[in-house]
């Protein structure tokens, strides 16, 4: 895959975990008062977790072409910790 290609394929990913993200914390305002308490402390660390995933793509976006790949390795672990953590999330506010 080229650089463009992925660089694309990553701010797609990146523009879905947020929509994911926004409405876990739409569902997280309509939880009782413990679950709520609960939740943020839950979407402080999604936030983390994709502030973590957005600064890996701009390093991407300013990377050589001799150093891309070795950025996307880790732009790729970021996106499956910050994947699998919204899943999470929004499995638990789903029963909040």
């Amino acid at each position: 895959m080229s650089r463009k290609a992925y660089q694309q394929k990553a701010e797609a990913k990146l523009a879905e975990q947020r929509a994911e993200i926004d409405k876990a914390s739409a569902r997280a305002k309509g939880a009782s008062a413990d679950a709520r308490l609960e939740a943020e402390d839950q979407l402080e660390k999604l936030e983390a977790r994709y502030t973590a995933a957005k600064a890996k793509l701009e390093a991407l976006k300013q990377a050589g072409e001799d150093s891309w790949e070795d950025i996307a390795r880790g732009l790729d672990d970021a996106w499956e910790d910050l994947s699998g953590s919204v899943k999470r999330a929004l499995e638990r506010f789903k029963r909040a």
